[in-house]
């Protein structure tokens, strides 16, 4: 099996924000086009509410955070009154995220829980961003009725989890390989079996990792302090952390592994990744754990093997299909198989994930809407630039246009006559995001600026920061 290089990336969902803010006065502001649509989310740094820790170039991204261009202080770009934010926030958002959002200001709504279909359209007429879980659905009736979102930019939290993933999954390897968890059953059942027939220590044993991304490799660190042999592979070369080494296919992981963890996203060429191939390939009583997404592992095949002895046990705690609420409502081919541990999706379920995942988010927010940066959205071009000189009469212009020819020479135009100190554009699909600072610019220039580019018929939104 040949994937792209990014589908072995490990990444965490737990929370997404879709996200926008006004921020030119009122009678500047350009009404949003319906050319924006929801996706899926992904990946998104932490970021420092001040604004620095940006770049203008990906390439550079990381090694330039905090650089202003010399001793330079950063200009602090907001040209609306904070307050006048408003931001919903569902399904019990954490505490971390809803400080760190008030401290800047804005009006803050939260609820426990998830908002009907009509009780949300009625809320968001006046909601600039709104925050979200998994059981919240932005329907196109939703989107239709937020009137004072100015696009759509998803965010989630890729760093928050990981080592609560990574413990869980350790946790794992010790409960099947001592069987632990049909033990447990029977002595609830009142049976007192104490064997040791196939009960093993982890020492000495080899773990496989499919997929060494934020999860795959810090749970490589802890196999390895546990006297665990560490083998991962991955669609691209990585550095190996300790004493772990990359095999160059799934097959080879397979067969040389005791343990057999995934952690990999889900895309077309990692669903049913894992089937009755690929578990015949793997030794005789060995183990499987997953904990990435539940269209990865090929249920009846899992089933069958472990039924037949093949697969000495297995832990899963992700699903094909999964209830939409807490309840009896979970059914799967797994119930009733030999040492098998079933988990409701709760690798990530911890008190310091959550309270992580709530800065993470709530910091990309704040960069996005003061700002403008949008490094780390899912559906929505990924560009940044270094901070604003703090000077007077300079501006950052925000342009989000459809993805079509001749859009930069129309902004090359409109800018010609102005001094445009850096400048990035990238696209996403049908939708492209450019950032440009200019300096030396009067009020009626940046009024001037703001109308004409914001009129330009491929504009989706136009933010003016300064």
């Amino acid at each position: 099996m040949t994937l792209p290089s990014s589908h072995f990336r490990s990444q965490t969902t737990t929370t997404a924000v879709f996200a926008s803010a006004p921020s030119t006065p009122n009678h500047l502001r350009s009404r949003v086009m319906p050319t924006s649509t929801p996706a899926t989310p992904a990946a998104v740094p932490a970021a420092n509410p001040d604004g620095t820790g940006s770049s203008d170039t990906p390439s550079v991204r990381r090694e330039r955070q905090g650089s202003f261009g010399g001793s330079q202080r950063a200009k602090i770009l907001k040209p609306f009154n904070t307050a006048n934010i408003k931001i919903l926030l569902l399904e019990n958002v954490n505490e971390t995220a809803v400080s760190a959002l008030r401290a800047q200001g804005y009006q803050v709504e939260t609820h426990a829980k998830a908002l009907p279909e009509d009780e949300l359209i009625e809320k968001i007429r006046d909601i600039h961003c709104v925050g979200i879980r998994s059981k919240t659905k932005l329907t196109r009736k939703v989107l239709d009725a937020a009137e004072k979102l100015g696009g759509i930019a998803v965010f989630n939290s890729p760093f928050s989890n990981s080592r609560s993933v990574a413990e869980l999954v350790l946790a794992e390897i010790v409960l099947l390989s001592r069987q632990l968890g049909d033990r447990n059953r029977e002595m609830h059942e009142g049976i007192w079996s104490k064997v040791s027939s196939n009960c093993y220590e982890i020492r000495g044993k080899t773990l496989g990792i499919v997929g060494y991304g934020h999860i795959g490799s810090q749970l490589s660190v802890l196999a390895e302090s546990m006297g665990m042999r560490v083998y991962f592979h991955d669609v691209v070369p990585l550095m190996p952390l300790g004493t772990s080494k990359q095999v160059s296919s799934l097959d080879e992981l397979l067969s040389v592994s005791d343990f057999v963890t995934l952690h990999v996203p889900e895309t077309e060429e990692t669903k049913n990744m894992i089937g009755e191939r690929e578990l015949n390939l793997m030794k005789q009583g060995s183990f499987l754990i997953n904990a990435s997404r539940g269209t990865i592992v090929q249920i009846p095949a899992l089933a069958k093997a472990l039924r037949s002895g093949h697969i000495g046990g297995a832990a899963v705690d992700v699903f094909p299909k999964e209830p939409a609420a807490n309840g009896k409502f979970f059914e799967s081919e797994l119930l009733g198989c030999p040492n098998t541990l079933l988990t409701p999706h709760i690798g990530g379920s911890t008190e310091e994930a959550q309270s992580m995942i709530g800065v993470e988010v709530s910091q990309a927010l704040i960069k996005f809407i003061n700002y403008g940066t949008s490094i780390g959205a899912v559906n929505f071009p990924e560009v940044d630039l270094r901070a604003i000189k703090d000077e007077e009469n300079s501006i950052r212009l925000c342009y989000t246009h459809m993805n079509v020819p001749g859009v930069l020479m129309r902004i090359t135009n409109i800018l010609a006559d102005h001094n445009v100190d850096k400048q990035f554009s990238d696209s996403k699909g049908k939708i492209a995001y450019l950032m440009a600072d200019i300096s030396d610019v009067t009020p009626e220039q940046i009024q001037d600026i703001y109308r004409r580019v914001s009129e330009t018929p491929t504009n989706i939104v136009t933010r003016v920061l300064y």
